[in-house]
């Protein structure tokens, strides 16, 4: 089933830890608004839908569920301006998994450390393969 604006506030706020009385004083409005459109009951005026995916760094697009996934570049923006080069090569799927261990307060060098060791595990395994 396809996400409507509403799952994807709810997925964006608990990813972020807020209570829907949190983000509601982020946006200076009511816990009741937060929870009409998180329950797709109300939709929010255009200008409200930008500020959410200001706020939580993804596209207009994504918010509204016309897409469905982040872009890597979405992902990346999550990610510390120091690491960011060692994370430019992974692709979605890994960026996803990276982001989520930056949200639990992983060390990013143990996380740079154990994806370079998957990845050369990954290379390894392809090499084997190929040459079968």
């Amino acid at each position: 089933m396809k996400k409507q604006f509403g799952d994807r506030l709810k997925e964006l706020r608990l990813e972020l830890g807020l209570t829907q009385e949190q983000l509601a004083q982020k946006f200076n409005t009511g816990k009741a608004s937060i929870s009409h459109y998180e329950s797709n009951k109300r939709l929010p005026d255009a200008s409200t839908i930008e500020k959410f995916a200001d706020f939580f760094e993804v596209s207009v697009d994504y918010l509204l569920g016309r897409k469905d996934t982040y872009s890597s570049e979405e992902l990346l923006k999550h990610i510390p301006k120091e690491y960011k080069k060692s994370f430019e090569k992974l692709n979605l799927e890994q960026l996803k998994f990276v982001k989520k261990m930056a949200d639990e307060d992983i060390d990013p060098n143990l996380l740079i450390d154990t994806m370079n060791k998957i990845n050369e595990y990954y290379e390894k395994l392809n090499k084997k393969k190929h040459n079968k």
